[in-house]
């Protein structure tokens, strides 16, 4: 057995590998749009497709892990990932092109499936040959950490009059200091089909409707998550109320996600997997829709909690559900369903950013992810329904 210091290097090289992939190379832009626009030519359009080039960058990478079977070479692009991370965040301080900004935002993308994925499926693979609690809370508590951290080295960067271009370079260097420790404290993958005890590791596949179900569902989280992940500190800035409080709202969005994924670790031991799925979809329907409904700041404030509470939830909810479906090679299972994620993240930013361009706000927007992440809700109570159907037909076989 490991002991706990070896497992804590393992859950810090994935916290760390979740701050440069998805804090810097991922959410550094949600902070850094207004500040864009304000310096630059960049509008709410443009600024929707370079999301949604990001997103098309990532839904690449979880094709690549979903198609990729060893463990060994999963290893070997998750450490090239992080290479690129660091890159691709540094050079956009460079150009002003809009296709080379394109190009970057769609690699640092790619590298965001390497802490998402590739560093999730690594992890509990390790988690499970060691006979540990096969839970990626404490993984995914880094995507919180991230948000909270550009966030204050953004805000601290502003105040003292750094550009923006500065920003992109100096996030770099951040990101660089990051990977050290996720480079270094990842273990090399064990490929043998077994736990350090001999015990055989065995997939337990669901069937072919619950993973169809599955699939249409967290697409719609996908499409629910991405628009205030995008455009929260921008639709708060847009208020003339709550001007200045963009970035303080993110940064409550990151302090929120921290614990999280913890937590909802905790409900879904309580309740089961799908029932706490549910439950987060719900009350991140209230988190999204509360800015178009509201301009006030407690109601920004809560829109952040009950958003950045959630989100990070559902997806360590999904993946560690199809890390335990497929225990011999998680990641596979897990891209397949990022796949999903991924085509509404690149489908939403774009369609929102027009929206937001012609009717000058980003209402319509908000609630037509509102709807999603409700249609998706139903689907999991679908789920569950099928799910005790299922396990009914099997205890009478």
């Amino acid at each position: 057995m490991p002991t706990t210091y070896e497992r804590m290097k393992v859950l810090l090289a994935g916290i760390f590998s979740m701050l440069v992939t998805i804090g810097v190379a991922r959410f550094a832009y949600t902070p850094l749009l207004p500040i864009m626009q304000e310096a630059t030519w960049l509008n709410d359009q443009v600024g929707g497709w370079l999301a949604a080039g990001n997103y098309l960058g990532y839904m690449v990478g979880a094709i690549i892990a979903a198609s990729v079977s060893s463990l060994t070479l999963k290893d070997r692009l998750y450490r090239i990932y992080l290479i690129l991370a660091v890159v691709t965040t540094a050079l956009m301080s460079f150009t002003e092109n809009v296709w080379l900004w394109l190009v970057l935002r769609f690699v640092s993308g790619m590298t965001s499936s390497g802490g998402m994925l590739l560093a999730s499926g690594l992890i509990l693979n390790w988690l499970l040959r060691h006979h540990q609690r096969a839970e990626l809370g404490i993984h995914f508590a880094g995507a919180g950490l991230g948000i909270v951290l550009v966030s204050v080295v953004i805000e601290v960067m502003v105040n003292v009059a750094i550009s923006w271009d500065l920003q992109w370079f100096y996030l770099g260097g951040l990101a660089l200091l990051l990977a050290v420790p996720a480079w270094r404290w990842m273990p090399t993958p064990d490929t043998r089909p077994m736990t350090i005890s001999g015990e055989a590791l065995v997939d337990a596949p669901p069937s072919r409707l619950f993973m169809t179900l599955l699939l249409v569902a967290y697409f719609c989280a996908g499409y629910g998550y991405v628009i205030s992940a995008t455009f929260i500190v921008d639709i708060v800035e847009s208020q003339p109320t709550l001007t200045g409080m963009g970035q303080y709202v993110f940064l409550l969005v990151g302090l929120a996600a921290i614990p999280a994924a913890i937590v909802w670790d905790h409900i879904a031991r309580a309740i089961g997997y799908l029932r706490a799925l549910a439950l987060a979809y719900g009350v991140q329907v209230i988190g999204i829709v509360l800015p178009a409904l509201t301009d006030s700041l407690a109601g920004v404030f809560l829109s952040a909690v009950l958003y950045g509470g959630t989100f990070i939830g559902c997806v360590s909810l999904v993946l560690t559900m199809a890390g335990r479906f497929f225990p011999t090679k998680p990641a596979k299972l897990m891209g397949k369903m990022t796949l999903s994620y991924g085509v509404a993240q690149i489908v939403a930013p774009a369609l929102t950013g027009a929206l937001a361009q012609q009717a000058g706000n980003y209402n319509l927007g908000l609630y037509l992810a509102g709807g999603f992440v409700t249609f998706g809700t139903g689907v999991i109570v679908l789920l569950i329904m099928l799910e005790k159907r299922e396990a009914r037909v099997q205890a009478v076989a």
